[in-house]
């Protein structure tokens, strides 16, 4: 049977190693806070450069629809612009032939 002094060195050499064991673990959690603020730091780096990059983007797109507006405004106005004169043209047609109409019916009831 162990003695007394044998049992109690048992549990003193657990305790001596669960306390190594607990030292280990907190050199393992602060390398990990490290590896943690690194990573944050690296990941934060690529966001940036992300937004960086569609900025650009997006400020390349905003152009390309501004010259885009400005191109079709530009054709609109000169659509415009030739509707107006067909439309000056068919009514001074329409206005002539009317013209031409009522002088033919009037001659026909003043005959």
């Amino acid at each position: 049977m162990p003695t007394l002094e044998e049992r109690v060195a048992y549990p003193e050499g657990k305790v001596e190693e669960l306390s190594g064991g607990y030292g280990q673990l907190r050199q393992d959690i602060h390398g990990l806070d490290q590896k943690v603020d690194r990573f944050l730091e690296e990941l934060s780096g690529r966001l940036d450069a992300l937004d960086s990059r569609l900025n650009r983007r997006i400020d390349a797109l905003d152009e390309k629809v501004d010259r885009f507006r400005e191109e079709l405004s530009s054709r609109l106005d000169a659509l415009d612009q030739k509707f107006s004169r067909w439309f000056a043209w068919h009514t001074g047609i329409l206005v002539t032939a009317l013209l031409g109409m009522l002088g033919l019916l009037g001659a026909a009831l003043l005959r």
